[in-house]
């Protein structure tokens, strides 16, 4: 399992980014795949998950409304679109190869993760 994350940046409080994620070295389309976070002296959070085996989704209640997750099968890539960021929302973004998306949040992971891609919201 090959994990790559791109995307992150620097941005102003109320503005947007779009991560990426492309996957290789398993058969996407049996899985899911997970965005995780994690901020300096916080727990890691799963934040969303898409399933490509049977379209289940997930989102943490603290972006719900706010990010967008989707997938393209054909390239092997997950996508997290990130509006109306907050201060908060400041952490190292990995994704993550899951069986399957639980109602409360990510299944179990396998294979290794990406480097994870930095995201900082400026207040």
């Amino acid at each position: 399992v090959q994990l790559v994350e791109s995307g992150g940046g620097l941005v102003q409080a109320g503005g947007s980014l779009r991560l990426s994620c492309a996957a290789s070295g398993f058969t996407f389309d049996r899985y899911a795949i997970g965005w995780l976070r994690q901020a300096p002296g916080k727990e890691r959070e799963g934040v969303s998950c898409i399933s490509s085996s049977d379209g289940s989704l997930y989102y943490a209640d603290s972006v719900k409304g706010r990010f967008t997750i989707s997938s393209d099968n054909a390239k092997n890539t997950v996508y997290l679109q990130m509006n109306s960021l907050k201060p908060e929302d400041t952490a190292v973004y990995y994704c993550a190869a899951t069986l399957y998306c639980r109602v409360h949040g990510l299944g179990p992971t396998f294979g290794s993760w990406g480097q994870g891609t930095q995201v900082t919201v400026s207040s």
